[in-house]
């Protein structure tokens, strides 16, 4: 059988790193883009060798874009199965609308919106190159709920969910293209060596989820292998929300 291939972005830490090591247990290539070089090089000790490809990449720019997938078109050369655009500016908190700076707004929009864009524009040649191959953009449940001052954060990730079914339509019936919409995810165990940590969660924390428990990496990457495997294949241009209910249960003022 063919090696299967994914592309992830954001893939040095937390969600990404996750995903990463999970499609490699599955048995598929890895191709890892992400600014930060050193979790690159740390994630790829923890990745088959030779099963691996990682490229220190601003997917916000387009001539970085580029250039990163001119690399990984060299090394898939077969085509790509998976592009997982999961980068993005982890903080949702911009302060006051009133303080915030349009090169800040940007910031949000770049990392998570454009980037997403600009990556399925340049993989679009190497998907088209695998029967089944899909897109699978990381949202948030900010795209549906909303805290006080998460403008920016918001915007981005509603945008990744109308551009889902924008791309679902125009990109089928070759590339089958979804939207996982994580809540509350504990990602402290996969940031970087360097900045780890392991979760803290109260029973109040753990009470606000009708499962019982904070989300954690496994339960977004394990969502994310399923869009893009056989057994999804009817599955196109929709929103998956992997919260444990916590946007389903209604919340009163004490």
């Amino acid at each position: 059988m063919t090696t299967r291939t994914v592309v992830i972005t954001g893939a040095a830490a937390g969600i990404g790193r996750g995903t990463a090591l999970h499609f490699a247990a599955l048995g598929w290539r890895v191709a890892a883009l992400d600014r930060d070089a050193q979790g690159l090089r740390e994630l790829a000790t923890m990745l088959p060798r030779g099963r691996v490809m990682t490229v220190a990449c601003d997917v916000g720019r387009e001539r970085a874009v580029e250039r990163a997938f001119g690399r990984i078109t060299g090394w898939a050369t077969d085509g790509v199965d998976c592009l997982v655009n999961n980068a993005g500016i982890a903080d949702p908190v911009s302060g006051p609308l009133e303080d915030l700076t349009l090169a800040a707004w940007q910031g949000w929009i770049d990392s998570s919106l454009t980037a997403a864009f600009l990556c399925t524009r340049a993989a679009l040649p190497l998907l088209r190159r695998r029967e089944g191959a899909s897109v699978v953009h990381v949202a948030s449940t900010r795209a549906l709920q909303s805290e006080p001052d998460t403008y920016a954060y918001a915007a981005a990730k509603g945008g990744l969910c109308a551009l889902t079914h924008a791309m679902a339509v125009g990109l089928g019936p070759a590339v089958r293209v979804n939207a996982v919409l994580p809540g509350w995810i504990e990602t402290g165990p996969w940031q970087r060596s360097d900045k780890a940590s392991e979760p803290q969660h109260s029973e109040a924390d753990k009470a606000q989820h009708p499962v019982g428990r904070v989300g954690t990496v496994e339960d977004i990457a394990t969502t994310i292998a399923w869009l893009a495997s056989p057994d999804a294949g009817f599955v196109t241009g929709q929103q998956i929300v992997v919260d444990g209910g916590m946007t389903r249960r209604m919340i009163y003022a004490q």
